[in-house]
């Protein structure tokens, strides 16, 4: 059940903020995070496949799910990003747009690109996002500032190459890592550490 979207995308400045290039293994799944301007918070939001935004498809919208199970949409109103799931990848699929549909005007969309690499069945791939001599790594928090020395600060949490130091609750969400122009999407959790003791008692 896939058609043609019935309006433009426009690329609004700081409607839509997403990764542009994403690595991944063929088989396999992938997130991506969009985030989206406080205006759009009960908007419907839709993922759409497709080089060009006019010739594009819409695969999955927020009030109309996928049923073949490749795609998935969620909407988190709170964090005002909405996930993009696509799963069982291949070589053709490749170019994409995260979109807020505008009832009465133009679509509100920004593209991303997916390089699928080829894995084969019982190996490990794990995807390193490493600092290289060409000095052109950096860590960024979507829709926010980036690091791209050896090491400064997000939100004020200090940030190293390898290492976060001083995480904080209010630290997770969507961030990015980067060489180049290949982008890898990561979701952190910080969660409170319980400690259990015989010689601390709740009061």
């Amino acid at each position: 059940n896939v058609s043609y979207t019935d309006a433009h995308i426009h690329l609004g400045v700081h409607s839509i903020t997403t990764i542009s290039k994403v690595s991944v293994t063929a088989g396999k799944s992938v997130s991506i995070p969009c985030l989206y301007d406080s205006r759009y918070m009960n908007y419907v939001k839709y993922l759409c496949e497709g080089y060009y935004w006019n010739y594009c498809n819409y695969v999955v919208k927020t009030n109309k799910p996928d049923r073949s199970g490749k795609y998935s949409i969620s909407d988190d109103k709170n964090q005002k990003i909405f996930t993009v799931t696509i799963n069982q990848l291949t070589n053709k699929n490749t170019d994409y747009w995260c979109v807020v549909e505008i009832n009465g005007g133009s679509d509100h969309g920004e593209s991303f690109q997916l390089s699928v690499s080829s894995g084969y069945t019982g190996e490990n791939i794990t995807i390193r996002c490493h600092h290289r001599n060409s000095g052109g790594m950096k860590w960024c928090r979507l829709g926010r500032n980036c690091v791209t020395k050896s090491s400064g600060s997000i939100d004020g949490t200090t940030v190293t190459i390898h290492t976060t130091d001083g995480l904080k609750p209010e630290d997770s969400g969507w961030y990015w890592c980067a060489e180049g122009d290949i982008q890898i999407p990561v979701h952190l959790t910080v969660t409170e550490k319980l400690i259990n003791s015989k010689y601390c008692k709740r009061s």
